[in-house]
């Protein structure tokens, strides 16, 4: 029986894991921003006045420290990354199931 729960937890554990992954290229691969049209710039034409103001540069998403990114990643997990944590978990729960990993706990008195 013991085996059984290890193998079923496993599974469940492995397919979070890939629905995680899946989720992340589908992300990757889907909808993107269009592109804004090109736009002659004020030098070309400096007799044209502006309808809108001119934003200042926004930073390169990767431009922030790491330990932002990181601890941004934390507080708010995307969806993917909840499926891949929950599925890590059910992967050492199933380890400790079918007794790969072991925890020995002991108390020895005085000689």
């Amino acid at each position: 029986m013991r085996d059984w729960i290890a193998v079923i937890v496993a599974v469940l554990g492995v397919l979070l894991v890939l629905a995680g992954a899946v989720l992340i290229v589908l992300q990757a691969l889907g909808d993107r921003p269009p592109r804004p049209a090109p736009v002659a710039s004020v030098a070309d034409n400096p007799d044209t006045p502006l309808a809108e103001p001119v934003a200042a540069p926004v930073a390169a998403p990767g431009a922030e420290p790491i330990t932002n990114r990181l601890f941004g990643a934390v507080k708010s997990p995307t969806p993917a990354d909840r499926l891949i944590f929950w599925g890590i978990i059910l992967l050492v729960l199933a380890a400790i199931a079918a007794g790969a990993i072991s925890f020995d706990f002991g108390a020895k008195g005085g000689s």
